[in-house]
């Protein structure tokens, strides 16, 4: 059955003539049917609600061309895997709790929070924690791919993305947006042409016009790039930085546990070894000694191997920092 609130507001929506809240509730009514695997029902819903809406692509193209302008996931990774601060591990259990408990909310006329702003260097966790508020909400992450959506003839790219929007209106599921900034430039920018500006602008629309069942994760490692009204449209913006040196400390701990003896290198002492690394470089790090491991195998000896890799990694990261000067 069909959530009770969903269906007052249909009924609302008939009685007062409102269409768009009668496209936005049918919408939810199709996401909640999906998501209880009626997929019958659903696509019945789908096909009288585009017979019902004036609109210029057929249903067909939708559903094959899709594929083009996005990639579906289905997330695995938890948020427990992650090494997050307080404040962003708060934020993200509150959003979810919210998107879990949104009858609740509704039956007081709120919405769920559903979009997050996610900046930060890169290398430190962004696509893997929308991943993880993806499991979270047991939704399927749909990635954008940008080569399919960007165009290169006037209007083009406006046109995919209405089509794409289209398509995940009508499903729970997080849309995931990597370096964003490639989309989502300043409009003010004096080097960008009018359709990039146009581009922009047709986002913003489609942002502020999706139901809160999707929730929509952006990640970018240029905020200063982004167009000011696109800060706007976000309830949540979190900054992931490099890890400090007590989650450095916290990841080798875990890494130590997974190989269930010791290193051979206190926690802290290789913390500060590491400082200045991002989490991705620290995961390589942690992948090169058990690489190291396996192959120096019965004898292996996991001080030396991570005395070893340390001191490669120190010199590679030497090399790195003379020649950027």
């Amino acid at each position: 059955m069909a959530r009770a609130d969903l269906l007052i507001k249909l009924v609302i929506a008939g009685k007062s003539g409102d269409s768009k809240l009668f496209q936005q509730t049918v919408e939810a009514l199709i996401a909640e049917e999906r998501s209880k695997q009626h997929h019958v029902l659903a696509d019945r819903l789908a096909d009288s609600l585009r017979a019902t809406t004036p609109t210029k692509q057929s249903s067909s193209f939708i559903n094959d061309g899709v594929r083009n302008f996005v990639h579906e996931t289905l997330p695995n990774r938890l948020l427990d895997d992650l090494i997050l601060s307080d404040t962003i591990l708060e934020a993200c259990n509150e959003l979810i709790e919210e998107q879990h408990r949104s009858e609740l909310l509704r039956s007081y006329n709120l919405e769920p929070r559903n979009r997050i702003l996610l900046t930060g260097p890169p290398g430190n966790g962004k696509t893997s924690l929308a991943e993880a508020v993806a499991t979270s909400l047991m939704v399927p992450m749909y990635s954008i791919r940008y080569e399919g959506v960007i165009g290169s003839y006037l209007g083009e790219t406006a046109s995919r993305l209405n089509k794409m929007f289209d398509y995940i209106r009508s499903r729970k599921c997080v849309l995931f947006f990597d370096e964003f900034d490639a989309i989502g430039k300043e409009r003010g920018d004096e080097h960008e042409t009018g359709e990039i500006k146009r581009v922009v602008s047709s986002l913003l629309l489609q942002f502020d016009q999706l139901p809160s069942h999707v929730v929509v994760i952006v990640a970018t490692n240029h905020p200063e790039l982004l167009d000011r009204a696109v800060w706007r449209r976000f309830q949540l913006r979190l900054m992931l930085s490099k890890p400090e040196r007590l989650q450095i400390e916290e990841w080798i701990k875990r890494f130590q546990k997974r190989f269930d003896q010791p290193l051979g290198h206190s926690p802290k002492i290789l913390s500060e070894r590491l400082a200045g690394l991002s989490f991705a470089e620290i995961e390589e790090f942690g992948l090169d000694i058990q690489r190291r491991y396996v192959l120096s195998m019965p004898a292996s000896n996991l001080k030396t191997i991570i005395r070893d890799r340390l001191r490669q990694w120190e010199a590679k990261y030497k090399l790195n920092s003379d020649e950027s000067e």
